[in-house]
């Protein structure tokens, strides 16, 4: 749980609509329906923000200043947030929808034991700040018992292979999910770990030193307020620790090499090849003695890895597993802990002003955050359950039909860009278009609920609940793992606005995602085209970007390309990453195209695809005039307001090195600028800022 995984998000896969195969159903946009039920856009007439605009400002010189430069200049950044978003806007309902349902389930008291019951003992035990006073660090005494009776590695690697379910800290990660060479079972992947700051480079740069010392400090802090003897030299010890891990470990960008990170070990094997670490303890602590094989990720780092805990004085082991404990239990301890988290995590990390409110703090500790942005929020919750009351009440069945209809012709767009491709040979164009007619989409929800029957909620032991909930996801994973792959499952839940593409060839666009802005089903369909249409397009080109490809029909690690075609497609790349490494989101900060081509590559096949579906959906019509504007012009309008979005310095610097999105305003201006039909909309010429001549245009999928 110390760091996200960095490969494709999935775990699952679930049938709800064969694309592929889906009859057009264009009647469903001449017939409007809206959430409120009005059967009026968010933003009449057409559903784009007039006011959002600068007019001032020419398209082709910066086009995401020209459609949000009003809106950018009218708002700010809440205090308690690194960045304003229209995502964020969204964000802001749902957590209001998910308050009135939390707090409504909070308000019955009692020993609960159905699932409102206890979403709304969870959120009580969060919100009584005089019983997380009176226990102070209690919650940990048995744990920081345990590392204190601690004395071998064989011991500390048991600890630290409870992180899986438990307030823990750990070098390495364990994760459970598809087996990429043989995707009908699982596989356990161990992945290097042990880092609290957001990536290596925090460690490693100079331009980064007031970070590292800011982590000193923090790490003293926490350790001051667990009675760890010698807090202020076991800090220093701590950061000198995590600065050797950190320069054996892998970057973010290496991360993403999808044939790289597949690397199967039996166990007696893995003892060979990193001896310096008791892999079988480590297994037994995360509850996986029995297992006989596991596939690492850094093949080369795990072993430098091992060798550095090998090395290091029992002591700072000790004193580092006790630190990260308290760090991972903080935001459910007493005021201390809590402030001093968020003084480094969210204030030094990522520039926030002040601590959210005491109940949005409780509402994402019950229900889950963003667990690509900040895993730790997504460890120990009820977010599963918090989503199956949440769709009950505010996903509408409109809502999840219309959505489909549009994924269908997303889906058959990019058929037809596949079969038009002037640069892919017919054999590699089969094997393209049959892994694309493998993909389903999953719209609002999982069919099948998770149970929580035998899960016990308390509504005085907020530290318990954390336990108890992660323990029970752990093993909801651990149970499944020598079982065939479930492809009902889900990897997000109803209530993350987000979308993935998973590793079982499926699309998955959850409730909160579904809409306005982002999908609006009384909005001009030019505007859902380039928004929610631009999405899905993401999230089906993400299968067949520069890792994606590498993922043959059956969601195999495999070569399926020739020779001709894997060398088209990387020069291709090659030279949307040459533009993108232009981009300074900070000045001197470059962003770095390794990162983000995956991203890069879907946004551009995501807009060019969406473009095409929405021609297709006029049926050779013209598109009719709006405010002034072509339905062309409506499209790209939307997709930049979709993107619209502010944030600290801090925020962006942290997203740039870590992040393997690019910052918005280059996934609008470095999208647009490559596809043809925006420079016809817009009448886009020569000599203006974001001109690209027609030969030097991407052109992917």
């Amino acid at each position: 749980m110390r760091q996200a995984r960095v490969w494709l998000l999935s775990m699952c896969a679930v049938l709800c609509t064969a694309l592929g195969s889906a009859p057009l159903v264009r009647a469903a946009w001449t017939s409007p329906v809206s959430q409120g039920g009005t059967g009026e856009p968010m933003y009449p007439p057409a559903g784009l923000d007039m006011t959002a605009a600068d007019p001032a400002t020419r398209p082709g010189d910066d086009f995401f200043q020209y459609a949000n430069g009003a809106w950018l200049a009218r708002t700010s950044i809440p205090p308690d947030k690194p960045f304003m978003t229209a995502g964020q806007a969204v964000r802001d309902r749902v957590e209001q929808q998910l308050r009135s349902l939390i707090e409504a389930a909070a308000e019955r008291g009692g020993r609960p034991t159905d699932l409102e019951g206890k979403v709304g003992a969870f959120y009580a035990s969060f919100m009584d700040e005089a019983r997380r006073a009176e226990l102070g660090a209690r919650p940990l005494a048995g744990e920081l018992a345990a590392i204190r009776a601690s004395h071998s590695r064989e011991a500390l690697a048991r600890l630290m292979g409870g992180a899986t379910r438990d307030f823990a800290g750990s070098f390495f990660q364990l994760s459970i999910d598809v087996d990429l060479k043989d995707t009908a079972h699982y596989a356990v992947y161990v992945q290097q770990s042990g880092l609290t700051m957001p990536d290596r480079d925090y460690y490693l740069e100079t331009a980064l030193a007031d970070k590292k010392a800011q982590l000193r400090a923090y790490v003293q802090r926490i350790l001051t307020l667990i009675g760890w003897p010698e807090a202020g030299a076991r800090a220093a010890a701590i950061v000198a620790l995590e600065s050797r891990i950190a320069r054996a470990s892998w970057s973010k960008a290496e991360q993403r090499q999808l044939d790289k990170i597949y690397n199967p070990f039996t166990l007696a094997q893995l003892a060979a090849f990193a001896p310096e670490f008791s892999w079988s303890a480590f297994l037994e602590g995360a509850r996986l003695g029995d297992k006989k094989r596991v596939v690492l990720a850094e093949r080369t780092a795990i072993p430098k890895i091992a060798a550095i805990f090998a090395d290091t004085p029992i002591a700072t082991l000790q004193a580092w597993l006790a630190f990260t404990t308290a760090d991972v239990a903080a935001p459910y301890l007493s005021e201390p802990f809590a402030q001093a988290y968020f003084d480094f995590h969210r204030s030094a990390l990522l520039g926030v002003k002040e601590r959210p409110a005491r109940w949005k703090e409780a509402i994402k500790a019950v229900s889950g955050g963003d667990c690509q942005a900040e895993p730790s929020s997504c460890f120990g919750t009820l977010d599963w359950a918090v989503g199956q009351l949440y769709t009950e009440r505010y996903f509408p069945p409109e809502a999840k039909a219309r959505a489909e209809v549009l994924a269908a012709e997303i889906m058959r767009a990019f058929h037809r860009r596949i079969e038009r491709l002037d640069w892919m040979t017919p054999a590699t164009r089969t094997e393209a278009l049959r892994k694309l007619d493998t993909y389903v989409v999953k719209v609002g929800y999982p069919q099948h609920p998770r149970d929580y029957s035998q899960v016990e909620i308390r509504g005085d032991d907020l530290a318990g609940n954390v336990r108890r909930a992660a323990s029970a996801d752990w093993a909801f994973y651990v149970s499944r793992s020598a079982g065939p792959v479930d492809k009902s499952d889900w990897g997000m839940t109803p209530q993350t606005f987000d979308a993935y593409n998973g590793l079982l060839r499926d699309i998955v666009l959850p409730a909160a995602i579904l809409q306005p802005p982002e999908f609006d089903p009384a909005a001009d369909p030019a505007v859902n085209f380039g928004a929610a249409g631009t999405l899905i397009g993401h999230e089906l080109t993400h299968g067949l970007d520069d890792q994606g490809r590498k993922l043959d029909a059956d969601g195999a690690l495999r070569n399926w390309w020739s020779d001709s075609d894997d060398k088209a497609f990387k020069e291709r790349a090659a030279m949307l990453g040459a533009q993108y490494a232009r981009y300074q989101p900070v000045p001197g900060l470059h962003i770095n195209p390794e990162l983000t081509m995956g991203e890069n590559i879907a946004d551009l096949g995501g807009v060019v695809i969406a473009l095409d579906a929405y021609h297709e959906s006029l049926d050779g019509a013209a598109a009719p005039v709006i405010e002034g504007m072509t339905g062309d012009q409506r499209f790209f309008r939307s997709y930049a307001q979709v993107w619209r979005g502010k944030a600290s310095e801090d925020y962006i610097r942290n997203m740039t090195i870590s992040d393997p999105h690019s910052w918005r305003a280059f996934r609008v201006n470095g999208i647009v600028r490559n596809v043809d039909a925006w420079y016809a909309a817009f009448g886009v010429q020569a000599g203006e800022k974001l001109f690209v001549a027609p030969s030097e245009r991407v052109r992917i999928w």
